[in-house]
């Protein structure tokens, strides 16, 4: 279960690390009391960081759910780990490709993490006591 939990904290850290990137590499200077505008006059590079950060944010629940559920009804650590690891391997390897603006892998990338999220959803329901 220790891996599965390290990956919670992976995965509530990863969109932060797109939001320096998206703060830090943009053009002009990082407007603080305005950041959300900030970020939305952005092109390029800061602007994929910035969406890939906003991607994270969104992504997160169904992943903490599913560990969560996961370690509720009792799913063997072994699959807790293949499919906490794969779901951070695939959310990384997304972040790289919309930073580098590769939108059909990015998609396919996308899928694979929500799968590992629905693998373990799944196992949680076959584990789950009835009743």
């Amino acid at each position: 279960m220790t891996v599965a939990f390290w990956c919670l904290l992976a995965a509530a850290i990863m969109p932060y690390v797109f939001t320096l990137i998206a703060k830090f590499g943009g053009e002009g200077r990082y407007n603080n009391r305005a950041p959300r505008a900030y970020l939305d006059s952005q092109k390029g590079l800061a602007q994929r960081a910035d969406w890939a950060q906003r991607n994270s944010f969104e992504a997160l629940p169904i992943f903490v759910a599913a560990v969560l559920a996961g370690a509720v009804a009792g799913v063997a650590d072994q699959w807790m780990a293949i499919l906490g690891l794969g779901f951070i391997a695939f959310r990384v390897l997304y972040g790289f490709c919309y930073l580098r603006d590769w939108a059909s892998t990015r998609s396919i990338v996308w899928s694979g993490g929500y799968l590992c999220c629905l693998a373990l959803l799944v196992l949680a329901a076959l584990a789950a006591p009835s009743g």
